[in-house]
């Protein structure tokens, strides 16, 4: 860091004047702005030492504003994948109009990504933006022959955090089971909010009936889909869950929330069922279907592993990616040198 002070000095002075263009005047922030503003430069020096003219960046939040940082002090061109949704409900704070701006181009992982970046970005930049879909491994996440045939298993995967809507899950559940239905709910995954999800079943006596598996690697939660009869996420907010995905591609029929981008994921009662987020009544319902109609989770499970291979198959999305970046990159202006 010291010597990148000394030697490369206009460098170091592009990069503050970037940074505090940024916030304002506001202390707090141009505190966080140098914390930035140090990484970039670190950043910039690895990449010089490489002979590298460009950086692109996953996320809109603070390792993008790194990001920008980084291409104002040392000269060179930067790019976004965005996935949302965090960025979206405080554009200020994580400085998106000026990401958006700064960057020779953005890639979205949904519409819906496409359609908020639109809404705070001048139409001039409009142009920058172009979806590329996040997708997993349909080899790997391949259908199972056969599940249990006993009490119907409902896995849900995801931090457990506020935004996950898991507590909504829980009371559809306990709903569930005052009506009689003979079955099990496993959370894979941790958080803060587990505390308060333990307190929701203790307090309706369900410790026989929900099972927290805590935070598994990846093969661990492959086992955990394996048994899985329905895959339930109940989010407030997302970008397009990947657990998703991978449930899909396994043939699980998949109960979600109509928010985001995961409609573009999930067609209603096409690929899986979508309910309005926050609605215990409307989840309780449609896993309801789910539980009574085992031709219907046949044929949206089927529906759904073919929507994965056609639209988030991951090795097909790593090749249109790569053909994606080479244009992008050869399309780049002088500004974005």
């Amino acid at each position: 860091m010291i010597s990148v002070l000394f030697r490369d000095t206009r460098v170091c002075i592009r990069g503050l004047r970037a940074a505090l263009r940024l916030v304002h005047w506001d202390l707090q922030a141009g505190v966080y702005a140098l914390f930035y503003l140090a990484e970039a430069l670190l950043i910039g020096a690895w990449m010089k030492r490489r002979d590298l003219q460009h950086l692109h960046v996953h996320f809109g939040g603070p390792v993008a504003t790194v990001g920008m940082l980084t291409a104002e002090a040392w000269g060179i061109s930067y790019s976004l994948t965005i996935h949302g949704p965090e960025e979206f409900y405080d554009v200020e704070h994580f400085y998106l109009r000026q990401k958006i701006e700064r960057a020779s181009f953005i890639f979205c992982i949904s519409d819906f990504c496409r359609s908020q970046l639109m809404k705070y970005a001048d139409p001039a930049h409009w142009n920058k933006f172009q979806v590329l879909r996040l997708g997993v491994n349909p080899q790997e996440f391949s259908p199972v022959s056969s599940r249990s045939t006993e009490r119907i298993r409902i896995v849900s995967v995801g931090r457990l955090v506020p935004a996950k809507g898991q507590l909504i899950l829980l009371q559809a559940f306990h709903t569930l089971l005052t009506q009689g239905h003979d079955i099990q709910l496993v959370f894979v995954g941790n958080g803060p909010d587990r505390q308060h999800l333990q307190q929701f079943v203790d307090e309706h006596a369900l410790g026989n009936y929900v099972t927290f598996c805590g935070a598994l690697n990846h093969d661990q939660t492959r086992q955990q889909l394996v048994q899985a009869d329905i895959f339930a996420l109940a989010s407030f907010a997302e970008g397009v869950p990947v657990a998703l995905m991978e449930a899909m591609a396994m043939e699980i029929p998949c109960v979600s929330t109509s928010i985001a981008g995961i409609p573009e994921l999930i067609r209603p009662n096409i690929d899986g069922l979508l309910v309005p987020a926050s609605s215990v009544e409307a989840l309780a319902a449609a896993m309801d279907q789910l539980i009574t109609d085992e031709a219907l989770r046949r044929r949206l499970g089927a529906s759904a592993r073919s929507r994965v291979l056609e639209c988030y198959n991951l090795p097909q999305n790593i090749q249109l990616l790569a053909t994606a970046f080479e244009k992008c990159l050869a399309q780049r202006t002088p500004r974005d040198l």
